[in-house]
């Protein structure tokens, strides 16, 4: 559960002995810097809300408010009857199975089912169920809902005209608002402790980070892209016209997710991810290209037949993805056009804080959003010896994630960016690998055809590439046997260590 406390707490000082990070070219930093130098790091107790925050929703207060005021009542319990032993999750997916016109009665009955039956998510799902991606967005799901089925019905979006409900306390909906109107700390922000580098060759990308498989942040990469110039709202709208792309489960046009983007302030906003987007606007292929330490993409042998590999991205401030590790054991570049975006990154062998990848691998659990993940868990890693990899990719840098890696992105402004997932000959025994895996057909992802891929991916490979395969194996047991001969410290100091004798 969130720390409602800290709302109540003042801003105060504390040490911190993260290393400032000072990065140079060619000089890339230690996996996972050790604390070296003391420095002042404001904590802020409390939290701030964004300046455009509307009032708490129907006057939902944390549960914590209610020990203050002992006279109260919840009118939460009461008003839900013998109903209030559920959760008000178990409340909101029964809810869930309502339409439009029984949540609207339902709200009638008392306060409680009041709040509960205009719980935006709810009615979220019920215009993007019913609506698809043919919505004006109106202020609220709920409005934008109402103006849709009854566009004479006047009925405001805004917050501040809903009916405000004393003494209701619940930790869940308040959270959910809260999330949704929080600032990122400052302190969210500060760490800083990629490799960033600039005008390096290829044979050094893939020395230094693309087989150690470490992340870096490159920049100067597109300084040619047009895309760089070009690609604002306006340009976009006008470009892609009638065009739909995908936005979470719906196509939408262009236009109508910026009118949503907006004027949305939810805890998840939507977030345009679009495979298809080269094939359907021809002209935005032509306005970047792959920087030229990724051009090796050996799916490509697949033609048309490979997974989805890429994807334009735009996304208003605090959208973004919550952990994962890219598809099929590929790699990734991340190419950041306009806005800027926070990563955390952590190494295949660290599952992040509250995050529950089931054992084979094939779902990842992660039930809390990413500002509430900010919230509760970034602040557990500060004193393991393996920190997460943190940074702010800006507009013009590129990110390079490795193959396995766990990764967080939330977008601090609105974002445009063009991602690609590859496999080059430093993973590709990893993709074959995983391709194989007895269950593929739930693991690969991006093609109609999973449990095929692998004979198919390897296949292609060898007739592209005749050799390539077996010499990388070669390669690998040759690494793996040096590694098992290698004798440790402890065990060379023990063999060769002084005898005593009294």
């Amino acid at each position: 559960m969130p720390k409602y406390k800290n709302l109540l707490l003042t801003s105060k000082r504390r040490k911190s002995k993260f290393k400032k990070q000072k990065l140079h070219q060619h000089e890339p930093e230690s996996l996972f810097p050790e604390k070296e130098v003391e420095e002042e790091d404001e904590d802020e107790g409390g939290f701030k809300l964004k300046i455009a925050a509307p009032s708490q929703e129907h006057g939902v207060q944390p549960l914590g408010n209610l020990y203050f005021n002992p006279g109260s009542v919840n009118v939460r319990n009461t008003g839900l009857g013998n109903l209030q032993i559920l959760s008000d999750e178990l409340v909101l997916d029964i809810l869930g199975l309502l339409g439009a016109t029984h949540l609207g009665i339902l709200a009638t009955v008392t306060k409680s089912f009041y709040i509960f039956a205009n719980h935006e998510p709810l009615w979220r799902n019920l215009v993007l169920e019913v609506l698809k991606g043919e919505f004006l967005f109106n202020g609220s799901w709920k409005s934008t809902y109402v103006a849709a089925y009854h566009p004479k019905f006047q009925f405001s979006g805004d917050s501040e005209s809903n009916l405000k409900i004393i003494d209701f306390y619940s930790d869940y909906l308040f959270q959910s608002w809260l999330c949704a109107n929080l600032e990122m700390k400052p302190k969210w922000l500060r760490r800083d402790n990629i490799t960033r580098v600039r005008g390096i060759s290829v044979e050094e990308f893939i020395t230094k980070f693309e087989e150690p498989n470490k992340p870096v942040l490159l920049e100067g990469c597109l300084d040619g892209w047009p895309a760089i110039e070009k690609w604002s709202r306006d340009y976009l709208i006008k470009v892609v016209g009638d065009v739909e792309f995908a936005v979470g489960p719906v196509e939408m046009k262009l236009e109508k997710y910026f009118r949503y983007s907006d004027g949305a302030r939810e805890e998840r906003p939507l977030y345009l991810f679009d495979p298809k987007f080269a094939e359907k606007v021809p002209v935005l292929d032509s306005e970047y290209d792959v920087p030229v330490y990724f051009r090796e993409d050996l799916f490509g042998v697949l033609g048309n037949e490979r997974p989805d590999y890429r994807w334009i991205i735009i996304g208003p401030a605090g959208s973004g993805s919550s952990f994962h590790i890219d598809p099929n054991s590929t790699s990734a570049w991340n190419a950041v056009i306009t806005g800027s975006k926070k990563w955390v990154l952590f190494p295949p062998d660290v599952v992040p804080p509250g995050v529950h990848p089931s054992p084979d691998g094939a779902e990842v659990a992660c039930p809390v959003s990413i500002i509430e993940w900010f919230m509760n868990f970034y602040d557990d890693t500060k004193n393991w010896e393996k920190k997460p990899i943190e940074c702010i990719c800006k507009a013009g840098e590129v990110m390079f994630v490795p193959n396995g890696w766990w990764h967080l992105v939330i977008n601090l402004e609105e974002s445009i960016a063009i991602t690609q997932n590859y496999a080059s000959r430093s993973n590709l025994l990893n993709v074959l690998e995983f391709l194989k895996k007895p269950n593929a057909k739930e693991l690969v992802s991006g093609t109609t055809d999973r449990e095929n891929l692998h004979d198919k991916f390897k296949k292609a490979i060898e007739g592209a590439y005749p050799g390539t395969i077996q010499e990388l194996e070669k390669k690998a047991e040759e690494a793996k046997r040096a590694e098992e001969q290698r004798v440790s410290f402890w065990d060379s100091a023990k063999a060769d260590a002084f005898k005593f004798s009294f």
